[in-house]
């Protein structure tokens, strides 16, 4: 059964003492709505946190999700990633947390691609342009449980590219991340 693995363990840092995990997006934060999303999309949900920001944790208060403590999140992305999957042994869609237009029905193209293609790589795209989610089929977990550093999963698709299969997802879903107030508020003026 796919997995979706929700990163969320990233320090904000650019947003200068906010936390863009926590921007309202559509009436609530970013966070608990890309997690509801996931769930409503179907099959089981794990956001990974990191162990210093209890309000992350606390938005999604009452969700159907499997919490994961990234207690070495600082070392950069692959320490999420790697959280994130521990113990699973089925295909895993990596979903970074900070993608404010993915929505349920974004998800679901992406797994009714997985079905069809099961031992592909799939990626979300925006015409050509690769972008997020990402699926990884079960027998590259243990290549993604070998990643360091702050590169996520680039390897492990560089590395496959053969495998690796577009998504094409609406709009801008698969490339829009916001790191900054600046570009917050330019996207906010854009809807």
């Amino acid at each position: 059964m796919l997995t979706t693995v929700i990163l969320a363990a990233g320090a904000s840092s650019r947003m200068r003492g906010g936390d863009k995990l926590l921007e309202v997006v559509e009436g609530q934060p970013l966070l608990r709505r890309l997690a509801e999303a996931a769930i409503r999309a179907g099959g089981p949900v794990r956001v990974v946190l990191p162990a210093d920001r209890p309000e992350r944790q606390a938005v999604l208060k009452g969700l159907a999700v499997g919490i994961v403590i990234a207690r070495d999140a600082a070392s950069g992305m692959s320490a999420s990633l790697r959280a994130g999957i521990a113990g699973l042994d089925g295909p895993v869609m990596i979903l970074p947390a900070d993608m404010p237009e993915l929505d349920q029905e974004a998800l679901r193209q992406m797994q009714a691609a997985q079905s069809a293609a099961p031992e592909a790589i799939l990626r979300g795209a925006s015409g050509d342009t690769p972008g997020h989610p990402v699926i990884f089929p079960a027998d590259l977990l243990p290549e993604l449980a070998r990643l360091n550093g702050d590169e996520g999963a680039r390897a492990v698709i560089a590395a496959h590219r053969g495998r690796l299969r577009l998504v094409p997802l609406p709009g801008r879903a698969a490339l829009t991340d916001l790191d900054t107030p600046e570009d917050w508020a330019l996207w906010r003026q854009g809807r």
